[in-house]
């Protein structure tokens, strides 16, 4: 089976990096699981200033259409609504999402 590759990008709001990987850890990895997507890699940049609020990580879908309904269905889980209610307290966690789809190379080892 063929799959397709999210490589999705999220900008830290000032001083909330840290708040943003606790809710990766601590929620969101099972949240993708239960909703159909693959966890592939996540990723902490290196350099500044990117280092500071950054995230970057890769996730797999089935098809674009089932990222379409991974998402919606994510985002329409009650507990996660909870845990993102919870997570923006004092105030949100992200200013930018930026989300690329890609399929695999041929010569990819990730097919």
């Amino acid at each position: 089976m063929t799959m397709i590759f999210e490589l999705r990008t999220y900008t830290a709001a000032e001083g909330r990096l840290d708040v943003l990987h606790a809710t990766f850890r601590n929620h969101i990895l099972g949240f993708f699981k239960q909703h159909g997507m693959t966890s592939v890699g996540y990723f902490a940049p290196q350099d500044t200033p990117l280092s500071s609020n950054t995230l970057i990580y890769v996730i797999s879908h089935e098809s674009r259409e089932a990222a379409k309904k991974n998402w919606d269905e994510f985002r329409a889980d009650p507990e996660w609504q909870k845990v993102a209610a919870d997570s923006q307290k004092n105030g949100p966690i992200v200013t930018k999402v930026e989300s690329v789809f890609a399929d695999a190379t041929d010569y990819s080892p990730l097919k």
